[in-house]
């Protein structure tokens, strides 16, 4: 067993990122302002994208994207299979969330689930890259056109994946990407809406800071003006300019995050397809897997909780990723039925979040390979 606990996730702060950090709050603008707009432009470079709006969380970011789209009335179609930030973000905006089940190989929301779940009171879908795996995108912007329905992406987990060649963040009509601590990289918290839409962007610029016409930064300096009006009913959603600068630091070496993730994974995926009672996720050809979690499927006749708690013991910190949006109580009482769920339920029942962050050597993936191997022979016996 190992002596110390092994976290599912971790964040990987350098000491250069710590001096960009100090140098912004050494200057003079430390709320968000010229840093942010670097950090903005440097995210839209990344992934292809013409403009964005970085926030003080994901959570904040689905929640502009969806008020951005004014959406009055209605339901919004997204998956179950996700944190409970996806269908928060439409109930914030006076909407229903409506869940389609997912896929049983990829944990992906079902286009096809999706496309029965359409009405006339159908307004948008939010599609969730689970784990880092881009979604079916042709097939639901098929079905998005023809029914004339908003898309948004929640590439939480996504930064930097691709789908058929082209990084994910332009596809949707708007894109979200989260930089908490264990995301691919990280502002400590924060998000960012990105979009090819300067009407969206102009909405959400508004929306993240009280519905103000004007940042803070365009009323700053002797040729400014004080004035500013209230467009928008907004919330305070600022991110700060030294968040930003560790963003920019970060997003410097994201792809040698990505290689990293990649290459445990690659070891996981070479050994599990050896061990029996494991399953591990589809990956389909056509994309780029960023791999943000590592889940795996137990057999059921493995007590996934039991799994849990001796791995645990073990110093080996597993996890479940997701308990189903429709499972919490507040959406029990709002009347959603996981008898409506078949394979949401199943893959909750058997699933494992195994730990992956780029700051694990190979002795520690080593480490959670043997524990797993050990643990389901002591839940065979």
């Amino acid at each position: 067993m190992r002596d110390k606990y092994l976290p599912y996730a971790f964040h990987d702060i350098t000491e250069e990122d710590i001096q960009e950090v100090i140098k912004i709050i050494k200057g003079n603008w430390i709320t968000m302002g010229p840093k942010t707009r670097e950090f903005e432009a440097a995210i839209c470079k990344y992934v292809n994208c013409k403009c964005g709006v970085a926030v003080n969380s994901g959570t904040s970011a689905l929640d502009i994207a969806v008020a951005s789209l004014g959406l009055k009335d209605g339901e919004v179609i997204t998956t179950p299979f996700t944190f409970v930030a996806t269908s928060n973000a439409i109930l914030f905006n006076g909407l229903m969330p409506v869940f389609a089940d997912i896929k049983s190989d990829t944990f992906n929301i079902n286009a096809e689930e999706m496309k029965k779940k359409i009405t006339e009171r159908t307004k948008a879908v939010i599609y969730v890259d689970y784990a880092g795996q881009p979604c079916d995108i042709k097939e639901i912007k098929e079905i998005a056109e023809d029914n004339n329905l908003y898309l948004i992406e929640d590439a939480a987990h996504a930064l930097g994946a691709e789908y058929n060649g082209e990084k994910v963040g332009g596809f949707a009509d708007i894109t979200i990407f989260s930089f908490h601590p264990v995301k691919h990289i990280t502002t400590g918290e924060g998000g960012i809406s990105v979009t090819n839409s300067e009407k969206l962007e102009r909405k959400m610029r508004m929306l993240r800071n009280h519905g103000i016409d004007k940042d803070t930064e365009e009323r700053y300096g002797p040729d400014a003006t004080w004035a500013y009006d209230m467009k928008l009913l907004g919330r305070n959603y600022r991110i700060t300019d030294f968040q930003a600068a560790l963003g920019i630091s970060q997003l410097k070496r994201i792809e040698s995050f990505i290689k990293r993730r990649q290459q445990i994974t690659k070891i996981y995926n070479e050994t599990f397809e050896e061990i029996p009672k494991v399953t591990t996720q589809h990956v389909k050809p056509n994309v780029r897997h960023v791999w943000h979690l590592y889940p795996i499927l137990l057999d059921d006749d493995i007590d996934r909780d039991k799994f849990i708690r001796l791995m645990r013991e073990k110093n080996i910190g597993v996890n479940v990723h997701y308990i189903p949006v429709y499972r919490h109580d507040y959406y029990r009482d709002l009347g959603y039925d996981q008898k409506s769920f078949p394979v949401s339920e199943n893959i909750f029942r058997r699933i494992v979040t195994l730990p992956l962050f780029p700051r694990m050597t190979d002795g520690d993936v080593l480490d959670v390979i043997e524990a797993v191997k050990e643990t389901i022979q002591e839940l065979k016996r």
